[in-house]
């Protein structure tokens, strides 16, 4: 395959050792402005966007309009996806935006979404998420406990949203911890006067995220439509 990384910083750069590796070619590295390359003459078959919330736009609509299957992991511009999508089906491309495309996640949000329907008429348990990263992640919280908290609000009719820290009964409390040189580590706690329980997710490097990454290319290479984790993981699962 021909990959477009769209960003180039840490995560671009241990995308591109992964797709190397499983035998692809990196034909562009866009770190600036998307719009001064000609896409359409590298014959790409899949972008991978890590980049920054201001470019994410710019560079997974740009691809579209090229006819370029995107995969993005970016976030912080989430309130433009919707007109996202609207401009992929316009120009029959192909879409997966994940917070988290390590494989390693997706089987935790699947344990999430289970666990959360068997726990969500036991009112005696309260339920909360911590999410700890590095320094440098600049979004707070992160995506990954986003789409955990969206989860369990989706099947506990008792839970109306969520708030960093300070939540109401009827919210999920997000704890966002930044920590100088620590793995990511996602956990969901159920909390009991008798008990407690929780799931937690570590991991310990980046080339999770960079795998699923460029599996989530892998797959999507000559289809049409927006997808998600799940589509990719259902498949490999099978």
């Amino acid at each position: 395959m021909k990959i477009a990384l769209l960003g180039y910083g840490r995560m671009g750069k241990a995308i591109e050792n992964i797709a190397l590796d499983r035998g692809h070619e990196v034909v562009l590295k866009i770190d600036k402005n998307i719009e001064s390359y000609s896409l359409e003459e590298l014959e790409i078959d899949a972008a991978i966007d890590f980049s920054i919330p201001d470019a994410a736009f710019k560079n997974i609509t740009t691809c579209f309009k090229a006819g370029i299957p995107v995969i993005s992991g970016t976030t912080g511009w989430l309130d433009q996806y919707e007109e996202a999508v609207k401009i992929c089906d316009e120009h029959k491309a192909a879409f997966i935006y994940a917070s988290n495309f390590s494989l390693g996640v997706n089987i935790f949000f699947e344990l999430n979404k289970k666990l959360a329907g068997m726990m969500k008429n036991l009112e005696e348990y309260g339920v909360e998420i911590e999410e700890i990263h590095h320094t440098k992640k600049l979004d707070a919280p992160s995506g990954t406990a986003i789409s955990l908290a969206e989860q369990i609000i989706e099947v506990n009719e008792r839970k109306k949203g969520w708030h960093l820290e300070k939540a109401n009964d009827n919210e999920i409390p997000v704890f966002a911890k930044r920590i100088e040189d620590v793995p990511g580590t996602h956990t969901v706690s159920y909390t009991s006067r008798i008990d407690d329980i929780e799931i937690m997710h570590t991991a310990h490097s980046r080339e999770g995220f960079a795998k699923g990454a460029v599996v989530a290319a892998e797959w999507i290479k000559g289809k049409t439509g927006v997808y998600t984790m799940k589509d990719v993981l259902s498949s490999l699962l099978e």
